[in-house]
């Protein structure tokens, strides 16, 4: 069973009470009698028609159960269905914290409330499920032969992925569905329906809630290594459905599948809808699983020649992490990123982790860290860092998230400017040797309102050969509060996009001012961007031609470091100014598009003569 709740009954409660108070939804009231059937519950478009009234005696098959968890119940389906392919013929019966006493395969008459129920909350954007709750049914006869399942494959599913809302909210829950237009109306039209996939490869790796991606449309914006590739904000992949289980793990346990690996056969069950992702198939059959080999990638070794800087988000890494996980990571940069002359980490927690007190010291996590790297094989890094103020740059609460610099000291000399701290800025001055800074390490206007609640991105000058080279570290603020992608707002609202562009202006116009003093200087921004290499924040980072991004030097179907609902994407980034010619870039892939991963972010690389 999945490790989080599916819904929580008592914002279900909440929900349906505030929605009766506010006029949104009428108290319960008796629908007619004569003959009301699944697809008259379901309507035309994505609220009930009958929403707030109850119900009586609705046939139906049972297709399923769900006998675990706190959102108990079985899904009914109609085996007479009627022509109109905009109205499903399931419907989830809620049933709460007790299991129904119904098997698959019993003819049933159902009676109870109408409800449109929001998973995660209305606020979120995600769509309703239209559901039967306080139900009460007979059995009329069992082991009936099931209603046909619809299969999901590229005949079926549109190549367009959505409706838009014309004026007002962007709201889409009032348009009559399309099916046969938009993939997002399809996926609503089967809300509750048996549905299946055939020899479906998978694009998002099994999680520890035991869910995964696959694609319906294997040859939809295939990555190199089997992927489903998000290229555009146009361009959302509507082949892509989770897959989750309602089988007894021990009985079958849950596939451990990795990108580019299938699930032969067939995988099938009712078609369900959660926060988490959208629509699923919740699966009472499930494919087997052929193993694609997926490997983890190596980069090659710099030469002599070269330097060498790596990004790496180590994904809230503090002393309390397992030894396990600090032994992984330093492998990876041993083994996977060829020890890299300087590395740029992101999600470096303090000494004491999310634990929230004044602590805000990382010099036990990073210590932690250059010991396993230094037990790998790899060198004896030093580092860099500024402490952030407590609970100023957002994060696990508690954490003290910052960005930090490990380099090899055998290979890069790094000079100490004292000045640099929590809140004062560095600045770009002039040197006998073209360009320097204020303070190094230093932060980058760690006042502006940009940062507000968020990492400060850390410049650093270093010294390779003779030459000095300047690594801005970065960890711009997240995606949270986003819609996603399934939302009932179309097209969604990306609000975190506008800070992350006001980021991308602070440290283009910190970095102008650098190259005013040394035109010719070498300098590379890394990092987490949580940004897209087509976003606004990226095209703000690269303005005047300040910067190339150098995932855009990639063939398409290689831009990507990260998985998200099946979608392959970019969100980390290595760019550079003009002074660095003929660069080396690869992003490593060891771990994004496994089930088996030590960070959800794949590290890249950049070599270079200077």
């Amino acid at each position: 069973m999945s490790a989080h709740p599916i819904r929580r009954p008592a914002t279900f409660a909440a929900l349906i009470a505030a929605a009766m108070a506010t006029g949104l939804l009428a108290a319960p009231q008796s629908a007619s009698a004569a003959d009301v059937r699944i697809h008259d519950i379901q309507g035309n478009t994505r609220i009930s028609p009958l929403a707030g009234k109850t119900v009586t005696d609705v046939p139906g098959t049972v297709t399923a159960v769900r006998s675990f968890g706190s959102a108990r119940g079985f899904w009914l389906q109609d085996p007479d269905p009627d022509r109109d392919q905009a109205t499903s013929e399931g419907v989830f019966v809620y049933t709460g914290s007790k299991t129904p006493e119904v098997a698959v395969g019993d003819s049933v008459r159902v009676s109870g409330t109408v409800t449109e129920y929001y998973p995660g909350g209305a606020a979120s954007g995600v769509q309703s499920v239209t559901e039967i709750s306080k139900p009460t049914w007979t059995v009329a006869s069992s082991k009936n032969p099931l209603p046909e399942t619809f299969r999901l494959n590229a005949a079926s599913l549109p190549n367009r992925y959505s409706p838009t809302a014309d004026g007002g909210d962007g709201n889409v829950e009032s348009l009559p569905l399309a099916p046969r237009s938009y993939a997002l109306d399809r996926y609503e039209s089967l809300e509750g329906m048996l549905t299946q996939v055939k020899d479906a490869r998978v694009v998002g790796a099994a999680s520890e809630h035991n869910e995964l991606w696959v694609t319906a449309e294997p040859k939809q914006n295939s990555t190199v290594r089997g992927g489903s590739l998000y290229g555009s904000y146009g361009q959302q992949n509507g082949g892509r459905v989770k897959v989750a289980s309602l089988l007894p793990l021990a009985e079958r346990p849950f596939p451990q599948a990795n990108v580019g690996d299938r699930l032969t056969g067939v995988t099938s069950g009712p078609l369900d809808y959660d926060q988490f992702g959208g629509y699923e198939v919740q699966a009472t059959a499930l494919g087997a699983l052929e193993d694609n080999k997926l490997q983890r990638e190596k980069t090659r070794k710099q030469a002599e020649s070269e330097l060498s800087v790596a990004t790496y988000n180590v994904e809230n890494l503090s002393p309390k992490d397992t030894q396990a996980k600090f032994d992984r990571l330093a492998g990876a940069v041993v083994e996977n990123l060829s020890s890299p002359d300087v590395i740029a980490l992101e999600e470096v927690q303090d000494d004491n982790g999310p634990t929230n007190d004044k602590v805000v010291s990382a010099d036990a996590t990073l210590k932690k860290l250059t010991e396993a790297i230094a037990a790998a094989g790899g060198p004896s890094y030093a580092w860099r860092q500024i402490d952030p103020a407590d609970d100023q740059d957002g994060g696990q609460p508690g954490g003290n998230i910052r960005v930090a610099f490990l380099y090899n000291p055998q290979r890069v000399s790094f000079t100490d400017v004292a000045g640099g701290d929590a809140t004062t800025a560095v600045t770009p001055v002039k040197s006998a040797g073209g360009a320097a800074l204020s303070a190094n390490p230093g932060r980058i206007e760690p006042a502006d309102e940009a940062w507000k609640n968020s990492r400060k991105p850390l410049a650093a000058r270093f010294t390779f050969r003779g030459k000095p080279v300047f690594v801005i570290a970065n960890h711009f603020n997240s995606k949270g509060g986003d819609q996603g992608l399934d939302s009932r707002f179309q097209p969604p609202a990306r609000p975190s996009e506008t800070q992350r562009t006001a980021q991308a202006k602070v440290v283009n116009t910190w970095l102008k001012s650098l190259l005013a003093i040394d035109a010719k200087a070498r300098v590379v921004v890394a990092g987490d961007l949580n940004d897209y290499d087509f976003s606004p924040a990226l095209d703000a980072l690269t303005a005047g031609r300040a910067l190339t991004d150098q995932v855009s030097r990639l063939p398409r179907a290689e831009r990507y470091g990260y998985v998200f609902n099946g979608n392959s994407q970019v969100l980390d980034h290595m760019l550079t100014s003009r002074g660095i010619r003929k660069p080396d870039y690869d992003i490593v892939h060891v771990n994004a598009e496994f089930a088996d991963q030590v960070s959800d972010h794949d590290p890249q690389v950049l070599r270079f003569r200077p």
